[in-house]
């Protein structure tokens, strides 16, 4: 018979909340990006395109710079997730996640594909989501309490002489 032998437990240390919110927006930028290059397969998304159309939309060089200014947002969250100054940090999260979610959900309006578009969307919601807890309970420090001097010890004075 053999004895048990005691198992180390993994080492799970914290994760700071910038990591958190720069791998959520990594993981939404690669869902953003996955959902539109999946729906290349759809039938007649490329004939649309070698004609010159997108969603009802004309290709133009204004339509893919909004494209890639959009596309833009989550790439740089990314960056400003690991760098802001903290304050600057959680309410640029909040605010740019809270405005990626409606967003999100306009991107399945009138598409027949509801179970792929509705799945991007879902994942895409639910990304947001954690970035807007991540960034709604970032972990606060107090300020040192004022330090006064004690009753029972006087402040040390220097000897004057006169």
């Amino acid at each position: 018979m053999r004895t048990r032998q005691p198992t180390a437990r993994l080492e799970d240390p914290r994760i700071p909340v910038r990591a958190k919110l720069a791998a959520a927006w990594t993981s939404f930028m690669f869902l953003y990006a996955y959902v539109d290059i999946l729906a290349f397969f759809k039938p007649g998304v490329i004939v649309d395109i070698e004609s010159g159309v997108v969603w009802e939309f004309d290709i133009s060089q204004s339509l893919l710079t909004v494209f890639l200014a959009l596309m833009a947002i989550p790439i740089l969250m990314v960056v400003l997730s690991m760098t802001l100054p903290a304050r600057a940090n959680r309410i640029t999260n909040l605010v740019v996640a809270s405005l990626q979610v409606p967003f999100a959900a306009f991107n399945a309006v009138g598409e027949s594909w509801t179970y792929f578009y509705g799945l991007g969307v879902a994942l895409e919601v639910l990304v947001l989501a954690l970035i807007l807890r991540y960034a709604w309970t970032w972990p606060r420090t107090t300020p040192p309490a004022p330090t006064e001097p004690s009753p029972d010890r006087e402040p040390v004075r220097a000897r004057q002489h006169g």
